[in-house]
C-alpha cells in the first residue's frame, strides 16, 4: 500500500468506527480486524501503519468527529507532512480543499470536561501498561516474578506484576496453565477491598466475564461460598473456562433476569460476608484502552447508567449479613457514578459505615477513594467499602 492508500484506508475505517459508536455497534478493534480480513493484499506493515493512524485520530478527538476524513484531517493539523497523502491518487484521499474542516483536538468530550476538571484528562488517553495478577491458587508472586525479568511488582496490589510493553500473554505457558491472569492493578485492588477470606460467603453481583470473581476465588482458596451473578449470558459464559484454567472449581453461577434480580437472590438475603458491586458504568476510567468509548457516551446514556447503578445497590444491600461489607466500584471518574452514587445510598441507609477500602493508593473522594491513571498508574476507578450495621 502507498502512503496515500494507507491514509484512505484509515479514513474508511474511521467512518465505520464513527457510525458504530453512534449506533452502539462493534468496537474499533473488531471493525479493524474485519476490514483487513477482506483485504488480504495489505501486509503486516500496512496493517500496523493503518491501525496506528486510526488510533492516533481516535485519541485526538474527544468528541465524535463528523466523518473519518475530518478525523484524519485533524492529524494533518498536527503533522502537516501527512497532507502529502491527500494527493487524489487512485487509492488515496481527495486533495484537501480550502477551508475544509478538521476535527478539533480534545482529550474528552466537551460536555464532560467540567465533570472531569479535577483530573489530568490527557493521562486518560496515555498508553496503559500490561498488568498481570498471580493466581495464588497455583503460585506466589515471589515464585513467579523472577520468571519474567521484564516485570516489576505493582506498587499497591499484593499479587500484581507490571510490564511496560504489552506482549502476547495468551501464548505464554504460564497464562495457559492458569498461573497468571491479565488484570489491571486497579481491578486487583477492588478485589482486595473485599477482604475475602477462607470460610466466607462472597457474592460478585456484576461478575461479567469473571476477572474479579477469579481474584475472589483465590482469596477464599476453595473454602467458603462464592456466587457469581450477571444479567448478560454471553459475558457470564466466559467465566467457566477461565475458572477451570485457574483451578477455581467451586464458583456458583447465576444468570439473573433483568428487573427480577432480588427474587432470584432471595435465598442469599442476609447471608453474605461481602457483596461486590462492580457496577456497569460509563468506562471513563478505561479510555486508555478503549478511546473510542468517548464517542459512545451521551448524557442520556450516562443518566441510564446512574439509574441502573442505584437500582443494583438496592438489590445488593439486603444480601449483606449484619456486620458484613458491601464494596461498590465503577471504572469511572465521574462523581455521578461514584461519590454521588454512594452519598445517595448513605443518605438512605444512614446506619451503614464507610471504611477505607485499601491502603495508600488513590485519594479520598466522598465515602470512597479514586484511582486515576495520572496519580496511580492504574485505570480510573471509584471504590467504596461500606459496613452493614449489626
Amino acid at each position: 500500500m502507498t502512503p496515500a492508500a494507507r491514509v484512505q484506508a484509515g479514513i474508511e475505517l474511521l467512518d465505520t468506527i464513527i457510525a458504530s459508536a453512534r449506533d452502539g455497534g462493534a468496537a474499533a478493534d473488531t471493525l479493524i480486524s474485519r476490514y483487513f480480513k477482506t483485504r488480504r493484499y495489505a501486509g503486516s506493515k500496512d496493517r500496523r501503519a493503518v491501525r496506528d493512524l486510526v488510533y492516533a485520530a481516535i485519541r485526538r478527538s474527544g468528541d465524535r468527529p463528523q466523518s473519518g476524513r475530518a478525523a484524519m484531517l485533524g492529524l494533518v493539523a498536527d503533522d502537516p507532512a501527512l497532507a502529502a497523502a491527500f494527493d487524489g491518487s487512485p487509492h488515496g484521499p481527495a486533495p484537501v480543499e480550502a477551508g475544509e474542516g478538521a476535527a478539533p483536538a480534545a482529550p474528552v468530550p466537551a460536555w464532560l470536561a467540567p465533570q472531569l476538571a479535577d483530573y489530568d484528562t490527557a493521562a486518560l488517553l496515555g498508553r496503559a501498561p500490561l498488568d498481570l495478577r498471580v493466581n495464588t491458587l497455583k503460585a506466589t508472586r515471589d515464585a513467579v516474578a523472577p520468571l519474567w525479568p521484564d516485570a516489576v511488582l505493582t506498587p499497591h496490589a499484593a499479587n500484581g506484576l507490571r510490564f511496560a510493553a504489552p506482549f502476547a500473554v495468551e501464548d505464554d505457558p504460564r497464562w495457559r496453565d492458569g498461573i497468571v491472569e491479565v488484570q489491571d492493578e486497579g481491578s486487583q485492588l477492588i478485589a482486595e477491598a473485599c477482604a475475602a477470606a477462607p470460610g466466607m460467603t462472597v457474592v460478585d453481583l456484576c461478575a461479567g466475564a469473571g476477572g474479579k470473581t477469579l481474584a475472589l476465588a483465590a482469596a477464599i482458596a476453595g473454602q467458603g461460598r462464592l456466587v457469581a451473578c450477571d444479567t448478560n449470558r454471553d459475558r457470564l459464559s466466559r467465566l467457566a473456562p477461565r475458572a477451570a484454567r485457574a483451578g477455581a472449581t467451586a464458583i456458583e453461577q447465576r444468570l439473573l433476569d433483568p428487573g427480577r434480580e432480588a427474587a432470584a437472590l432471595a435465598d442469599l438475603a442476609g447471608t453474605a460476608d461481602v457483596v461486590l458491586v462492580d457496577a456497569p458504568c460509563s468506562g471513563t476510567g478505561t479510555w486508555r484502552r478503549n478511546p473510542e468509548a468517548r464517542w459512545r457516551l451521551t448524557p442520556d446514556r450516562l443518566a441510564r447508567l446512574v439509574a441502573a447503578q442505584a437500582a443494583i445497590l438496592q438489590v445488593a444491600a439486603p444480601l449483606v449479613r449484619p456486620g458484613g461489607a458491601l464494596v461498590y466500584a465503577v471504572c469511572s471518574l465521574l462523581d455521578a457514578e461514584g461519590a454521588a452514587q454512594v452519598d445517595s445510598f448513605a443518605g438512605q441507609c444512614a446506619d451503614w459505615r464507610a471504611e477505607e477500602p485499601f491502603g495508600p493508593a488513590g485519594r479520598a473522594r466522598g465515602h470512597g477513594r479514586v484511582l486515576d491513571p495520572a496519580r496511580d498508574g492504574t485505570d480510573g476507578f471509584f471504590v467504596a467499602r461500606l459496613r452493614c450495621p449489626t
